[in-house]
């Protein structure tokens, strides 16, 4: 239960200054988090005419070390963005068409039960309407003992939707939506079917290296993160304590999102994106089509995502969790206003999700 300093917290940040959305409001808003149980927090803000970013919280529990304006995390599925860019800029070059099968690219790598790849498109593998089962819901780390035993295991894609074709699809291909990460490990083998060169490859070319994105890399089998950085805590559930689950080989992400990165980098990301410097208009509207999620006021587009704004229109971003880390963010249409943020603690079923709606909210609203 949110005590009464929270609450007093969570109203006050409701209200913006008249003068539009600043620095002081983002760190109330950061505080609220904090104060609502996060260990540490930054959010990096483009109002357009203005950059800035605030902090709250700890980088360290032990030694009490501040969070870093710089640090670097990881920024889990917001990576499938970037696949989904990939993809798309394949089409624009007609070296493959989003109504290809994945029985195309991959043959017999979808069956089993009752899936089947030749009745699943590349577009219903980024749009989430694949029926595929969530390969991700098997994987040993869910508690903290199945952490430190298995958190420096390498994984293999093909290992890992094997793992995913012994169940049976949620539905069928393009009756329904739901999250899966399986949709974006085959996404990732796609690339490289059609390209000769691995995912991370073709994304360092098309749009790390053109962006100018230094700080943005994907770790292999390393399970470190560079300096500075904040340390990732997980609350498992059933539990009271937050416990450290930094360190970690997220060979079993991949193309889902094993990328790390800043906030200043994924601020450049989104502002290019939506601006339109990475996709021609025609992918650009083909990425923006969205079908609405299991969740009210979201809906899902190819590798990007919506969010209703109390003040009309959306927010667009997509965000990213790992253990230890939360990664959020929402951008005006044209990309020129947002913000992203970086939770280096997770709470599973916390309270912190709504309240960082709100602050998106309250900046894009405040800024329009």
């Amino acid at each position: 239960m949110i005590g009464a300093t929270v609450a007093v917290t969570m109203v006050a940040a409701l209200m913006s200054p008249p003068g539009g959305y600043d620095r002081s409001t983002l760190q109330r808003d950061l505080d609220g988090l904090r104060d609502a149980g996060l260990v540490g927090v930054k959010a990096e803000v483009d109002t357009g005419p203005r950059e800035f970013t605030a902090v709250s919280g700890v980088a360290d529990r032990a030694t009490g070390k501040p969070v870093s304006h710089r640090g670097f995390f990881r920024m889990g599925s917001t990576g499938k963005t970037f696949v989904a860019v990939v993809i798309l800029q394949l089409v624009a070059e007609r070296k493959m068409s989003l109504d290809d099968t994945v029985e195309r690219w991959l043959p017999g790598v979808v069956r089993g039960k009752d899936n089947d790849g030749t009745k699943i498109s590349v577009r219903q593998l980024l749009q989430h309407t694949s029926g595929l089962h969530n390969y991700t819901n098997e994987l040993p780390i869910f508690t903290y003992e199945e952490y430190l035993k298995h958190r420096f295991d390498q994984y293999r894609p093909e290992q890992l939707v094997a793992g995913a074709m012994r169940f049976p699809r949620d539905f069928a291909p393009g009756t329904s939506w739901k999250y899966s990460n399986t949709n974006y490990l085959l996404a990732g083998m796609i690339i490289e079917k059609v390209t000769g060169r691995g995912w991370y490859d073709q994304v360092t070319r098309r749009i790390l290296k053109p962006l100018l994105l230094k700080d943005t890399f994907s770790p292999g089998s390393w399970p470190g993160l560079p300096y500075p950085h904040s340390k990732g805590y997980t609350k498992y559930p059933g539990t009271s304590e937050y416990v450290d689950t930094t360190l970690i080989n997220m060979s079993w992400a991949g193309a889902v999102g094993d990328m790390i990165t800043t906030t200043a980098d994924m601020t450049r990301f989104w502002r290019a994106l939506l601006g339109g410097k990475l996709l021609p208009p025609k992918q650009m509207a083909q990425m923006r089509t969205t079908v609405p999620e299991n969740t009210p006021k979201r809906a899902y587009g190819l590798g990007i995502g919506t969010i209703e704004l109390s003040c009309g229109g959306v927010a667009w971003g997509h965000g990213g969790n790992a253990l230890g880390y939360a990664h959020r963010n929402g951008f005006s249409d044209d990309g020129g206003r947002g913000m992203v943020m970086i939770q280096t603690s997770r709470q599973m079923g916390g309270p912190t999700e709504p309240l960082t709606d709100q602050a998106i909210d309250r900046m894009l609203c405040a800024t329009k």
